[in-house]
């Protein structure tokens, strides 16, 4: 008891000692002073006793990162970084300009970063033994420190205040922006985040101090003695993050987030000297990333289709379950994919599942979120026979309280902890994947390299014929190389798609020269396919740094690769090559809808009703006629392009979901773009085709008024939502408002009339009062009376 007091107060005592009492020895580096990146030579300026050094480290052939690092360990432990997402090549140079300005430039002479401090008063730079690089003015007054603009490592002696972040890096060797943020938010609460990578924005939270308005003015601090806290303006401490006090005179120490998403508090004993010695961990939080991170979208702490465990404290290690693989092995937190064939929707295909599917029983192993479907009660035989008779079921979830929850690809969340005890996963693989060991091209390959030398062997044993070996063994070698460099996958085969190289899509688009379009995770650029008689093509190629594309890429094949409509996009091929996913769509000569709505020329009434139309049909297709329900999950303008003759095509099927054909609804996280986006999405409640009929009414407002559905700039107030000004207008019998300098559509009211009645109709909060596309059209055509709809704007005021 005496010593826990003891303790205590030690604790109190060092954790209160100010953080300015450290002498701030520095060297001087004056103004007009530079440094050049230059491959290997690390140039730098370093802190008096050396520990310390500011400068270019090189951390690829030809990148050096402007950063501050410890120079007195073997491993020169990286602490800071100015251009982290734009490594500079040989020659760029950092300098303190003598008007005071520090930049970094490239070799060309572009500036890529500056210490945002510009101010005449600089007089001199230092590097600092704490580890902060400051701007200073002849009092010795800092302008600018390194300190007050963090990576992702904290140090002793750093204060950071509110609304700092730490972004983790990429990867342990990519200091690039990664997925995982610490911030201390306005509110004083202190939080981890994943982040909706690569947007850099928070996600889901998943560790924090829950100290929410407890206190005003917060900050968090770093002290001597190793101690990192969260205080109030007063002092008082409101949580410890890490507690241990440690001998600073004995250990340097950093505090990093780092990749994985987990806080680690390090230390490294200065006494060693060994090339051997590591940084060892302190503390870290939170205990177990793996079970902490379980938000309803994203890919959980491994990645989508992997499993998190932990293998020493705090080190979680991913892993993917047997018939999956890596995405990207130098990036563990992509996730994983499919190996094999998945089991086929046809009963002609998969007469019977049995004999090609078995499970991979893992237990203690869990996936929370994202079941499509949910038993209780029932035995594991009847979960197995139950998944394994259901194509779209990829995983089961099976527990000793006799629950079984259905999962397709992809799954989230993945983990397996001793505490999960009772809780198994069947993952279902096919028992012979054969396919997958690229059997195909290379025995084809052997068989045409065979026919060759049996060839050659034949025709060299007679005299006569040796003179047209030659043209024998070139016509073979012609066909032989004639045939696709890359095989069609196994995940893909029965698509009537064309499979492209990447380097024949680079070529078909002139090295992507021409852009179409760009969306937050993909480009689109026009191509002309020289073995197609010069068809042009648009060319999709979605981003690599995102990690759900890989998932968005799969869904989007699979979605619309065996559909075929006039009022859909068709998908001539693809390409999955190395981490290039690149989709090859039909031309649309005259763009988006959006830009068609919305720019300068008004199209006429007559098109637009017969592009609402068309898209209505589109959507029907995909509700109910073709092989598998698919919904689209994001019917916007954006996503309606117009053929030759402005025929409307829903394209971008990235985001759609597949139903079975006995399958009328699912629970999935939150799919679509603010403003068309249901209200079932946010209250968790199961998503079905009507998500696509709400979106289509909000479209269908937009087509009615050649109008954005929010407008910021609109001189009323009143009329910023359309949806509800649209209602307003149909209540009060003034829908002429909505149609200024449109005399063509007021001359046709009583139509326009009916067309903003079908809108409220399709877009009621309650999805049981939404219409089916089917009736939708034929309220269109004219075919099925429109009765008065009620008031739908309550939820559309509340989300915008």
């Amino acid at each position: 008891m005496a010593f826990d007091l003891l303790y205590l107060l030690c604790f109190i005592v060092l954790a209160l000692l100010p953080c300015s009492t450290m002498a701030q020895t520095s060297k001087n580096i004056s103004l007009g002073s530079s440094l050049t990146a230059q491959n290997n030579d690390n140039s730098s300026w370093s802190s008096p006793t050396g520990e310390f050094a500011f400068g270019f480290r090189q951390i690829e052939k030809d990148g050096f990162l402007l950063a501050i690092w410890f120079d007195k360990i073997p491993q020169k432990t990286i602490v800071w970084s100015a251009n982290r997402d734009s490594l500079v090549p040989q020659g760029s140079k950092v300098e303190l300009t003598s008007g005071g300005q520090f930049v970094l430039n490239d070799a060309e002479g572009i500036q890529i970063w500056d210490a945002d401090s510009f101010s005449t008063e600089v007089s001199h730079a230092a590097m600092l033994d704490t580890g902060n690089f400051v701007l200073a003015n002849r009092n010795s007054t800092y302008l600018w420190e390194s300190f007050d603009h963090p990576t992702d490592t904290m140090l002793p002696t750093q204060i950071l205040q509110q609304n700092f972040i730490l972004r983790a890096c990429y990867t342990m060797t990519n200091y690039s922006t990664g997925r995982f943020l610490f911030s201390l938010q306005p509110d004083g609460n202190l939080v981890l985040y994943t982040t909706n990578f690569p947007q850099d924005s928070p996600n889901f939270a998943y560790w924090s101090t829950n100290t929410i308005n407890t206190e005003i003015g917060f900050q968090v601090i770093f002290n001597q003695s190793g101690l990192i806290y969260l205080t109030s303006d007063n002092g008082t401490i409101l949580n410890t993050v890490s507690g241990k006090p440690i001998a600073t005179q004995d250990f340097y120490q950093r505090a990093t987030l780092d990749y994985d998403g987990v806080l680690r508090h390090y230390v490294y004993p200065k006494s060693s000297g060994s090339s051997e010695e590591r940084w060892s961990t302190s503390s870290f939080i939170p205990p177990n990333i793996c079970r902490s991170i379980t938000a309803e979208v994203g890919g959980g702490a491994c990645g989508f289709n992997s499993l998190c465990r932990l293998t020493d404290p705090g080190q979680p290690t991913c892993q993917c379950p047997n018939g999956y693989s890596p995405i990207d092995p130098n990036d563990v937190l992509k996730g994983c994919k499919q190996d094999f064939v998945p089991q086929s929707c046809s009963a002609r295909d998969a007469p019977s599942p049995e004999d090609d599917f078995d499970f991979q029983e893992m237990l203690n192993t869990n996936m929370p979120g994202d079941d499509y479907e949910h038993f209780k009660v029932v035995s594991e035989d009847w979960c197995r026979q139950n998944c394994l008779e259901d194509c779209f079921c990829d995983v089961a979830i099976f527990n000793t309280a006799g629950d079984c929850f259905k999962k397709g690809l992809p799954f989230s969340n993945g983990m397996i902890d001793p505490t999960l005890s009772g809780t198994k996963a069947l993952v279902k693989i096919r028992k012979d994947n054969s396919t997958l060991k690229d059997g195909g091209a290379n025995s084809k390959k052997k068989d045409d390299l065979t026919l060759i030398i049996i060839g050659s062997v034949l025709l060299s044993s007679s005299g006569i014929l040796n003179f047209i070996l030659p043209l024998i063994t070139y016509v073979v070698v012609s066909r032989m190389y004639s045939r696709k460099a890359v095989p069609v996958p196994p995940n893909y085969q029965g698509m009537n798609l064309k499979y492209f190289t990447y380097e024949e899509l680079k070529e078909a688009t002139n090295e992507f020269k021409e852009e179409l379009g760009r969306g937050a995770s993909a480009t689109v650029f026009k191509g002309v396919l020289a073995c197609d008689k010069g068809k042009c093509v648009a060319v999709k190629i979605l981003d690599a740094k995102v990690r759900e594309n890989d998932l968005e890429f799969n869904a989007e094949v699979r979605a619309i690769g065996r559909t075929n409509h006039r009022n859909l996009v068709q998908l001539l091929g693809f390409c999955n090559e190395g981490q290039h996913r690149v989709l090859v769509y039909e031309f649309m000569s005259n763009g988006t809808l959006a830009s068609f709505l919305f720019g300068e020329t008004r199209p006429n009434w007559y098109q637009r009703r017969q592009i609402a139309l068309g898209t209505a049909r589109g959507l029907l297709y995909l509700h109910d006629e073709c092989s598998c329900q698919i919904v689209h999950c994001d019917i916007k303008p954006q996503n309606i392009l117009l053929d030759d003759s402005f025929t409307a095509r829903i394209s971008d099927f990235g985001l759609a979901k597949l139903l079975r054909l006995d399958q009328t609804l699912t629970i999935t996280g939150i799919r679509g773009t603010k403003g068309y986006v249901a209200p079932e999405w946010f209250k968790n409640l199961p998503i079905t085709a009507k998500v696509d009929v709400y979106s289509f009414g909000i479209l269908l407002l937009e087509i009615i008024c050649c109008r954005k559905k929010f407008d910021e700039e609109a001189e009323d107030g009143d009329q910023i939502i359309l949806a509800d000004w649209a209602y307003d207008c149909y209540k009060q019998k003034k829908l002429h408002l909505l149609l200024e300098k449109n005399d063509e559509a007021i001359e046709d009211i009583k139509m326009m009339e009916k067309y903003v009645m079908i809108a409220m109709w399709c877009i009621q909060e309650d999805p049981s009062l939404r219409p089916t596309m089917k009736k939708t059209i034929h309220m269109l055509e004219g075919t099925v009376e429109v009765s008065k709809p009620p008031d739908p704007s309550s939820y559309i005021s509340s989300i915008l």
